[in-house]
């Protein structure tokens, strides 16, 4: 064992000390702002709202894999997320692989039984879930290995060691401990906590005791979102993992210096800020999907197949748009047309007033002229994070 003195070592482990007025007015801002998004809701259409839970989960699904440097195949996830929620055989892509389909499946739990009381059963079913395809580790329980487990960077003849997690002989003890904590402070526990220290010390306490030999990060985040579910009374649907993955130097720089003590109170003003800020952009998506509504009830009767198609394909890439902008060669690539219809096609989106033009030569840019849809989208509604 390292020389190191880590958190989980510490006398007062896990015993977190907070500076809780420190916090009273992120909480006043995330009850604020959920109260908001039920109202948010209330905009979009049964089918609007069957798009948008599935987008938003797998978009998480795909940025927590992401944060850990597993990359997911968007439609193959997608199309697994579909059937687990029983949403139509018409979604379903042909090729669902082990991974993307072990993650759906660990995702509808998360959502569909959020309620249930933390067991370890329960974090077994999603480990053997998430790691869905592996056989080069034994999946569905937590790791025996008497091996030190290890966060590392650098090279490998001189590692730069960022944690040591509890030895495997801790493991159960310390998960008996965690479950009968997050059970005690559930909104009808024994001794509730108000929901973003909840969900920040879920987060953190897992994550430190790093139970399974691979997927911690990736349960961690989804106890996070069962605790906030919980807080709720329904499940939640927030882009937290999308916001950890925009800044995750500054979430592993945290979780680094938080895993030497255990006075938390920074590690949780993070954690708060950062469940806000997945609200807000949680709110941009729920925009998305209402602008993507009035553009089709607008202009679908002047769009012929081609352009109908490019323009679901710009939608798919979601608020920021495409990369570079959306060129004629995109256009192209999309529709598989040459380049005479494909100039065709865009000149008569110009003339309908459906794009606009900006540019010149191979820096021309096609914009969707559906203000306030585009380049952001902002159709008055501000708020917090939605609910299923």
């Amino acid at each position: 064992m390292d020389f190191k003195n880590w958190n989980w070592q510490q006398d007062d482990w896990p015993n977190f000390s907070y500076n809780k007025k420190k916090l009273d007015s992120l909480e006043d801002e995330y009850t604020r702002e959920s109260g908001i998004s039920i109202g948010v809701m209330r905009h979009l259409s049964k089918e609007d709202l069957d798009e948008f839970r599935i987008e938003i989960i797998c978009n998480e699904a795909l940025k927590t894999s992401e944060i850990e440097g597993e990359f997911l195949d968007r439609d193959s996830l997608q199309s697994s997320i579909f059937k687990e929620f029983g949403l139509g055989k018409k979604y379903l892509h042909g090729n669902i692989k082990p991974e993307e389909a072990g993650i759906a499946m660990m995702m509808k739990d998360l959502y569909t039984d959020f309620n249930s009381p933390l067991s370890h059963e329960i974090l077994w079913a999603w480990h053997d879930k998430l790691l869905n395809g592996r056989t080069d580790l034994e999946r569905g329980k937590y790791r025996t290995s008497d091996d030190d487990m290890r966060v590392v960077s650098g090279r490998i003849d001189k590692p730069k060691i960022h944690f040591i997690a509890p030895p495997a002989s801790k493991i159960t003890r310390e998960m008996d401990r965690f479950i009968s904590w997050f059970n005690k402070t559930a909104p009808r526990g024994k001794v509730p906590l108000s929901p973003l220290i909840r969900a920040g010390i879920t987060h953190l306490y897992f994550v430190t005791i790093h139970p399974f030999e691979d997927g911690n990060g990736r349960i961690g985040r989804a106890l996070t979102e069962k605790a906030l579910s919980q807080s709720l009374g329904k499940p939640t649907l927030i882009s937290l993992s999308s916001t950890i993955s925009d800044k995750k130097k500054d979430y592993y720089m945290i979780l680094e210096h938080q895993n030497k003590n255990n006075q938390i109170t920074p590690w949780l003003y993070y954690f708060g800020k950062t469940i806000i800020e997945a609200q807000k952009q949680t709110i941009k998506l729920v925009d998305f999907v209402i602008a993507k509504a009035k553009f089709f009830n607008a202009y679908e009767t002047l769009l012929n197949p081609r352009q109908k198609k490019a323009i679901l394909r710009i939608f798919k890439e979601g608020p920021r748009g495409f990369s570079g902008g959306f060129s004629a060669k995109n256009y192209m690539s999309i529709v598989k047309i040459p380049s005479a219809t494909a100039t065709r096609d865009l000149r008569n989106l110009v003339d309908k007033g459906i794009f606009t033009k900006t540019g010149k030569l191979k820096s021309t840019r096609y914009v969707l002229n559906f203000d306030p849809f585009y380049p952001t989208i902002s159709l008055g509604v501000e708020g917090g994070g939605i609910f299923i």
